[in-house]
């Protein structure tokens, strides 16, 4: 497939580029710091542009298959990076006649029947206070997208990690996941490839955790 990444110079972004051409995808993955992004490959092609303008991206869209965007917010203070990013991607997918799109939030915000008592009453009423700004955007960045009338699927990963993936990660549709304590990034990389071509996804949100 041809695909276009968001975010690409981050740690989920670097291993999904990296992931995606391993398994034989045209990628397009839009930059600001083309130097940040350490791979380079015959089927890649590097786009400089602000992932903010919807204008600016959306000639890196147009053609394209499905756009994954694993851009994440700023880790202190306000921040409208997430859900400026999913407006933005909104409006080129729409422009472009686009239809698919893969984004990453995190299950940390939100509070199902599907969260043990632990994380219910003592993990996140705590990192609710502590990561409220990052949070408060991605809830904002999946409003967004949930409106955009787009193939859209929501990946919500427990808390990431740089630790290697297994290929055991745990995964639930709609409802968060009991214990999950902790994702690999590189498993939330391929599971955004995994459902790249899988309609069953459309439209809903996935807890990740391993």
């Amino acid at each position: 497939m041809k695909i276009t990444v968001c975010g690409a110079t981050g740690r989920i972004g670097q291993e999904l580029v990296k992931r995606a051409l391993v398994d034989g995808h045209d990628v397009t993955a839009i930059v600001r710091d083309p130097s940040r992004l350490p791979v380079r490959a015959d089927r890649l092609d590097v786009v400089v542009a602000d992932v903010f303008d919807g204008e600016a991206i959306a000639p890196a869209i147009k053609g394209r298959d499905a756009v994954l965007s694993a851009v994440g917010p700023r880790p202190d203070g306000p921040t409208t990076v997430c859900s400026d990013t999913a407006a933005a991607l909104r409006w080129a997918l729409r422009e472009t006649g686009v239809r698919r799109l893969i984004v990453v939030s995190a299950s940390g915000p939100y509070v199902d029947g599907g969260d043990d008592p632990l994380t219910r009453y003592a993990v996140k009423p705590v990192l609710r206070r502590v990561l409220r700004e990052g949070w408060a955007d991605l809830v904002r960045a999946e409003e967004v997208v949930r409106s955009s009338g787009l193939d859209w699927t929501i990946l919500r990963p427990s808390r990431l990690t740089d630790k290697p993936g297994t290929g055991r990660v745990r995964r639930r549709l709609d409802r968060n996941l009991p214990l999950g304590m902790f994702t690999p990034r590189a498993e939330v990389a391929v599971e955004m490839l995994r459902v790249l071509r899988d309609p069953t996804t459309f439209g809903h949100s996935i807890a990740l955790a391993r």
